[in-house]
């Protein structure tokens, strides 16, 4: 695509660098904006740290800590490459939890090997996530409508799956190994969620595929005149936002070695406040992989160290609704300067 030359490209750095003409725009307050997030991050380690020496900075509690985030550091890294468009999903907890009960009962029920059944699962969250990329891209319905109506139908499907009960019965002993096995010391999800997070960034950052998303989430008229296959792009960002939620499912109906039909639900929460967070990391406004996985961090590291410090669950969650807010509202402002 050709550029355009400079006297018609940028006719407001021009005027802006016109001596009789001047801004205000706070460059001092750039840094903050930049590295807020991170900064607000190891401000809460050291705040913890102080409030319980003995047992916050231990290495046994950063295991614990990161093994826990593991499940929804997947969710939210490909959740990621589709607010990276522009658009939201609302249903992969529904989706992580149809997905989760699929697998336990092909298992228990229908005694399909361990393997199989997770394959059959996460083609639920493909096929999922499919259906929510053709009624947003394909349909014309709003991101947030669709996967709202989306997020009702895969929950009652998975309550429906499995009449509400709980599935902890006669589940292969093998399968127990993805959610609480390890290797060389290392957990299995954690081993999960670092090459889930690497192929992600890998997506995004380096291939031509993230570069359109990216154009998309700037512009999406812009892109399709450019000739970018708007539709279809949206399309597999939604079936990978779908991949990742059945496999945080299926991991974490292996680490509670039980599958309720709600398990999953918190995901979609937790991973929209990662995602705004680390939007407001390192670069401003822009969802990107690796400020996710710190907004992941900052989630983990806040519930743990509440935990230790025994708050009720209940402000707990304001507080994650108040980071929410927050996030979006940094977010929103850095887009708009």
């Amino acid at each position: 695509m050709e550029k355009y030359p400079v006297s018609e490209q940028q006719p407001l750095q021009r005027m802006t660098s016109s001596p009789l003409i001047k801004l205000n725009r706070p460059h001092d307050l750039a840094w903050a904006r930049k590295w807020g997030t991170l900064i607000g991050f190891v401000a809460l380690v050291v705040l913890f740290s102080l409030l319980r020496p003995d047992v916050f900075p231990t290495v046994r509690n950063w295991s614990n800590i990161i093994e826990q985030v593991a499940t929804l550091a997947i969710v939210a890294a490909t959740v990621t490459i589709v607010m990276v468009t522009g658009d939201f999903d609302l249903s992969v907890g529904a989706l992580a939890s149809l997905a989760g009960v699929v697998a336990a009962d092909l298992m228990a029920n229908q005694g399909v090997p361990v393997a199989l059944a997770i394959l059959a699962a996460l083609l639920v969250g493909v096929a999922g996530g499919a259906i929510n990329g053709l009624l947003v891209a394909y349909g014309g319905l709003s991101a947030f409508v669709a996967t709202l109506a989306t997020m009702t139908a895969y929950g009652g499907a998975a309550l429906l799956y499995t009449n509400g009960a709980t599935i902890f019965s006669r589940i292969p002993e093998s399968f127990r190994w993805l959610g609480q096995g390890d290797v060389a010391g290392i957990p299995t999800p954690v081993i999960v969620m670092l090459i889930v997070v690497f192929l992600a960034w890998l997506l995004m950052e380096q291939t031509v595929f993230g570069r359109r998303l990216y154009a998309i989430g700037g512009n999406a008229e812009a892109s399709y005149l450019v000739g970018i296959s708007v539709q279809r792009l949206r399309l597999i960002a939604f079936m990978l936002s779908g991949l990742g939620a059945a496999l945080s499912g299926v991991i974490l109906t292996s680490r509670l070695f039980s599958a309720h039909p709600q398990a999953g639900n918190p995901f979609m929460l937790n991973a929209a406040a990662a995602v705004f967070l680390g939007a407001t990391a390192f670069r401003e406004g822009e969802p990107h992989v690796l400020g996710t996985l710190l907004g992941v961090l900052i989630m983990g590291v806040l519930g743990n160290g509440l935990n230790i410090l025994g708050v009720n669950s209940y402000i707990q969650s304001i507080l994650t609704g108040a980071i929410i807010v927050l996030a979006v509202l940094i977010s929103s402002l850095s887009r708009r300067r």
